[in-house]
């Protein structure tokens, strides 16, 4: 409301507030003067010596003025105090709307995700900080393992963040047809066992690079990292990853990759070992379309991630610890360079 507007008694009061600082500096500058002239004019020291009623009603305006000054300073401190809550109410609200916003930004439950939304969501629980499990069924990790190694790099200082991290991959330390060879004789399908060297390598190398994050994050005070992986005896057709107690991403191996087996043991063919018209049979993962599932959005969505983790600790409990030992089976040495999909 203008002052305009106001009440007579609204008016009145708006234009003391205005004036009163100005009358008081005036009136204290008078005493000042009176006093300082009553110090070198007798007359004027003779009248006020002995003026109780004068002085104690400067000592009035006196404490007025303290008292005016005080209750200025508390008015200012519970405007600021109001402020302060306002803007703490505000940055709430914000960080609220940024919430729901990102979770409208990620896919609902049963849309497609790629690969990077997975990494995007992982490095979100992880930085949040507390206990983060990290869950992965993957071929060898290489869309997994390594992306997560990064995030672990770049986090900000936590001594009090734990991160556990479990990789279920295939048995290659075993005989087995997909990944592996189509024979040229007759198209059917058989082990690669140099192809299987090279998973393994790979795989142990992905396993070696987090472990060496346990002592770096130690370091940098980012936090404790348990990593663990396990094998099962199985060829990988499914990606299953799973984020805390509440996402979970799948898809599957779609792409097949059919080329010449540059792991066999080169030489003449004998019986057993793989000819020169047999082909690599390799699953691909890169650029595979996942599925994200979050027990918050409804009813089917929980069910799915409760079945999916359940399958995933299933599998986990029934694996055996990675298998370091020479692959068993098959026609020689492969070369260790390259080979499989994520």
């Amino acid at each position: 409301m203008s002052v305009r507007g106001a009440s007579p008694i609204g008016r009145l009061a708006a234009r003391w507030g205005r004036a009163e600082p100005a009358l008081t500096k005036a009136l204290l500058l008078a005493v000042f003067l009176v006093g300082l002239v009553a110090q070198f004019v007798k007359p004027v020291g003779d009248a006020l010596q002995g003026k109780t009623y004068v002085g104690g009603a400067l000592l009035s305006i006196v404490g007025y003025v303290l008292y005016a000054e005080v209750l200025r300073l508390n008015t200012a401190h519970d405007v600021q105090r109001e402020a302060a809550r306002g803007l703490h109410e505000a940055v709430r609200r914000l960080s609220d709307e940024v919430g729901e916003l990102t979770a409208r930004l990620r896919p609902r439950s049963g849309a497609g995700a790629t690969a990077e939304q997975l990494m995007e969501e992982c490095a979100e629980a992880v930085r949040d900080g507390g206990e983060t499990h990290l869950w992965g069924m993957c071929f060898t990790g290489e869309t997994f393992a390594e992306p997560l190694r990064r995030v672990l790099e770049g986090l900000p200082p936590d001594p009090s963040r734990v991160v556990s991290v479990r990789i279920l991959v295939p048995d290659f330390g075993r005989p087995i047809e997909v990944p592996g060879l189509v024979r040229g004789t007759d198209g059917r399908l058989a082990d690669a066992p140099g192809f299987r060297r090279a998973l393994v390598e790979k795989i142990t190398g992905y396993e070696h690079g987090l472990h060496r994050m346990r002592g770096r994050m130690l370091h940098k005070a980012q936090g404790t990292l348990a990593v663990e992986f396990r094998t099962v005896h199985m060829s990988p057709f499914l990606k299953l990853y799973v984020v805390g107690d509440d996402v979970v991403y799948e898809g599957i191996y779609d792409t097949i990759d059919m080329r010449p087996d540059e792991y066999r043991t080169p030489g003449p063919h004998s019986p057993g070992a793989a000819a020169d018209g047999d082909r690599l049979i390799d699953l691909i993962g890169h650029g595979s379309l996942l599925t994200r599932w979050s027990r918050y959005d409804g009813e089917r969505a929980r069910e799915v991630v409760a079945r999916r983790r359940t399958f995933f600790a299933t599998l986990w409990d029934a694996a055996r610890p990675l298998d370091r030992e020479p692959v068993r089976g098959g026609d020689g040495v492969g070369d260790p360079s390259g080979g499989g999909s994520a």
